[in-house]
């Protein structure tokens, strides 16, 4: 409660100083200025940091550790902000910077992410390596509503963060956006194409109204606030001018991408529930699924809230979804997206049951079968090591399949293991290939349905 009380105190102390403050042309006021940017791959960071490069700025990308910014432009360092809670591990990035924006966040815990590392700790040395250094402006990205109410990990940890920076004396600006939204395919946005797709459109239970905001309106304001000359000390909410129900925007999409409207279910909350425990189960293993338990906790209230403070200080009106998705044709490769969407999912879930379970069989009701067929191609005393080893490499390949971190290694892994099942084959028993059912025929569309899984692995 104290937290709070001066979270609002801050904020009314400081606020008659943003409504006095006259604000220049964006082009008459801008100075080159080196900025440091935490989370430059996310959908936001790398939106921020191609907005602040045209804006003539020198930008340092701070990416995770073996996540190198796509085409490697630009000057980028590895920082593990979930791991980096001294001020010593930020102040060699600091080194003759004049701005932070920080954009790096998590949505759960997960094997790659510590919420209270990334939205806390992290930041908290952040501040005050920057308080050590002289780098006074910061650009902090936080989440709507959670001055308001914390239903979960994720808006608790937010609201930590935010409150270690206001305890500072530095310059800095606090951002809580809403849902964004915007050319880019990754976590809601990519979520809303998905959906769709669906020919029906499935309704999660207890979801409040959303006042989505488009990513371009958002790195506009880390650019304008940016600025030495801008307001500072201020919390500010970035919304949409729209207040949209959850299948409001999904149908806004299907109608963009040139579809029917689609029938709506609302689905029964155990299975809403499962769903998200399969969310949750997947993030378990390194993936970034948007659907889970957190979702569920921070949806019952919305994100919606109140841009006339935005506004004010940055002179942006926002852009509704309707006025975003009119000024972008479709094409071709959305709808392909937005109907691989849920594809994806499916597809990594199936061929590692795929390779457990064949592993599983030959080593349990087809492992007669399995040595026979040995014996019969002359492997004699090798016939059943021979069983149990490409059955223990079945079950090793589908497990790294299953793993975020190793599912390209895995599918790698895989399509060797096939061609040489199919090299093998044919070399021992090539009367396999007159079998009715197939089984080495079989190897190719198994082949092709691996090097879909490489194409569509990555998420952003």
């Amino acid at each position: 409660m104290s937290d709070m009380l001066y979270l609002r105190n801050s904020i009314n102390r400081h606020w008659s100083e943003l409504c006095t403050h006259k604000l220049e042309p964006l082009s008459t006021r801008v100075v080159s200025m080196k900025i440091l940017v935490i989370g430059a791959t996310g959908l936001v960071g790398s939106a921020v940091c191609a907005r602040l490069a045209t804006g003539g700025h020198d930008i340092i990308r701070a990416v995770r550790p073996g996540k190198q910014p796509a085409g490697g432009l630009g000057t980028w360092v590895e920082v593990d902000v979930a791991r980096a809670v001294e001020p010593s591990d930020w102040l060699r990035h600091l080194e003759g910077t004049d701005a932070v924006v920080n954009c790096a966040g998590a949505l759960q815990d997960g094997m790659r992410h510590n919420m209270t590392g990334v939205h806390a700790q992290g930041p908290r040395a952040l501040f005050r390596a920057c308080e050590q250094s002289g780098v006074r402006r910061i650009i902090h990205f936080s989440a709507i509503g959670v001055d308001r109410q914390q239903p979960s990990a994720f808006s608790r940890t937010k609201l930590s963060g935010d409150m270690a920076l206001m305890e500072t004396d530095l310059d800095w600006v606090i951002l809580r956006p809403a849902v964004i939204l915007g050319d880019a395919a990754f976590g809601s946005s990519a979520l809303f194409r998905g959906l769709a797709a669906l020919p029906f459109l499935p309704l999660m239970p207890s979801t409040g109204k959303l006042q989505v905001v488009q990513v371009d309106d958002v790195a506009e304001t880390a650019v304008r606030l940016v600025d030495k000359t801008a307001p500072s000390k201020i919390s500010l909410e970035i919304v949409g001018p729209q207040e949209l129900e959850f299948d409001q925007i999904v149908a806004r999409y299907r109608r963009w991408l040139g579809w029917p409207p689609a029938k709506r279910y609302l689905l029964p909350r155990p299975l809403a529930n499962l769903l998200y425990r399969l969310g949750d189960f997947a993030g378990l293993l390194g993936w970034r699924p948007p659907v889970r338990s957190t979702a569920a906790r921070e949806i019952v209230h919305g994100a919606v809230g109140d841009p006339t403070n935005w506004s004010a200080a940055t002179g942006i009106r926002p852009l509704s979804l309707d006025d975003a998705l009119a000024r972008r044709p479709v094409s071709v490769q959305e709808r392909w997206f937005a109907k691989l969407y849920f594809l994806k999912p499916v597809i990594f879930v199936l061929l590692p049951l795929f390779w457990i379970s064949t592993g599983i069989v030959s080593l349990t009701s087809g492992f007669d079968q399995g040595v026979q067929l040995m014996l019969a191609g002359g492997a004699g005393r090798l016939a059943a090591p021979s069983v149990i080893a490409g059955a223990l490499a079945d079950i090793l390949v589908g497990c790294a399949i299953a793993f975020r971190r190793t599912a390209r290694w895995g599918l790698y892994a895989a399509i060797l293991l096939s061609l040489f099942y199919a090299a093998a084959g044919t070399a021992i028993l090539p009367q396999l290939w007159n079998e009715p059912l197939g089984p080495l025929t079989k190897i190719w569309p198994i082949l092709v349905l691996h090097l879909v899984a490489l194409a569509i692995l990555e998420e952003r």
